[in-house]
């Protein structure tokens, strides 16, 4: 019982992470990276698809996306969508190629971004903090209900607290890396 206990607090630990770091490729650097226009939603014949769907998305250089609709019809609405999203990205279109070119970050929005960064970096240690909580809970419960004994309620609690600290200790290197990314000029 106790091991499924830890077994689920890590899985979900995990899940938090990996939520984190999508929320994190989401934040724009000065590079060009094709997960920056993950977010974007295409109108495709009446259903809402990820621009994934229905174009490819190429790296030209350090500053500059190509996406590539695979039909021709649908260069207005992808460019149409990136002009939209709140990215603040302003393609070119040329023929059946449209080119996102990232603009410069001043010192002013890199210090946003390294406070959205922040933000959501706290919002993960929340997450993880929360899913101790249940799994203690779960613990209690299961000392109330006279399954466990108070020592192995006071062990699962402090393996649980492990899986907490190494977790937090991953989002802590995960924004470090994320805020040096932002500062590089």
């Amino acid at each position: 019982m106790i091991n499924e206990i830890n077994k689920d607090t890590q899985e979900r630990m995990d899940k938090s992470l990996e939520a984190l770091k999508g929320a994190f490729n989401k934040i724009r650097t000065g590079r060009a990276h094709p997960s920056i226009l993950d977010s974007i939603r295409i109108d495709y014949y009446g259903s809402e698809v990820p621009i994934s769907q229905v174009a490819n998305i190429n790296i030209e250089d350090n500053r500059t996306l190509v996406v590539v609709p695979w039909e021709k019809n649908m260069v207005p609405e992808v460019e149409k969508a990136i002009m939209k999203s709140d990215l603040g990205l302003n393609p070119n279109t040329a023929g059946s190629n449209i080119r996102v070119p990232m603009p410069a970050l001043t010192e002013e929005t890199r210090k946003g971004y390294t406070k959205q960064a922040r933000t959501e970096a706290e919002n993960g240690r929340v997450a993880i903090r929360n899913i101790r909580r249940d799994a203690n809970n779960q613990l209690k419960a299961l000392l109330k209900d006279k399954e466990i004994s108070e020592d192995e309620e006071r062990r699962a609690q402090d393996e649980i607290q492990k899986i907490t600290d190494k977790f937090t200790v991953e989002i802590d290197k995960a924004l470090a890396t994320k805020e040096e990314d932002l500062m590089q000029i």
